[in-house]
């Protein structure tokens, strides 16, 4: 079954590896020029704080994709099984995506943290919306 609000899950699972990619790209060279040696036997926060900040940030939005996205995806594809998956949820659920990467820019990039928050709340409002109208079809309210 192909529905629209699929791609808007595609789209956010492929943001995710780009991430994955940006945080290696930059935390293995910098690795290398700082000669960080990672032990095993010591904490794992001894080993990041050796990590210059502005390369840490990419790692920090990778882990926060795993976080509340997860919600979003259980949400669209229940949407996407209730025959809901189009019209205005496709909409937000891109509007959701479209926030999430918005999110990853300014995290990963200049990390400023009001910004980032407002964005972050956005993309939660659209999120809780998203998962109202899943319950108010799946529990017998109005579709949306």
């Amino acid at each position: 079954m192909h529905t629209p609000i699929l791609g808007a899950v595609i789209a956010l699972v492929l943001w995710t590896f780009v991430m994955w990619f940006w945080l290696y790209a930059t935390r293995l060279p910098a690795i290398v020029k700082n000669k960080i040696v990672y032990d095993p036997q010591r904490p794992s926060s001894e080993f990041m704080d050796q990590i210059p900040a502005n390369v840490r940030w990419k790692a920090d939005n990778y882990n926060h994709l795993h976080e509340q996205p997860t919600i979003f995806y259980a949400t669209a594809i229940t949407l996407a099984l209730l025959g809901a998956g189009g019209g205005i949820n496709a909409t937000l659920a891109w509007v959701y995506v479209g926030l999430r990467v918005v999110h990853s820019l300014i995290q990963a990039t200049v990390n400023k943290v009001e910004i980032r928050f407002l964005v972050f709340m956005l993309a939660s409002i659209v999120l809780l919306i998203l998962a109202i109208n899943a319950a108010l079809i799946l529990f017998g309210g109005p579709p949306a």
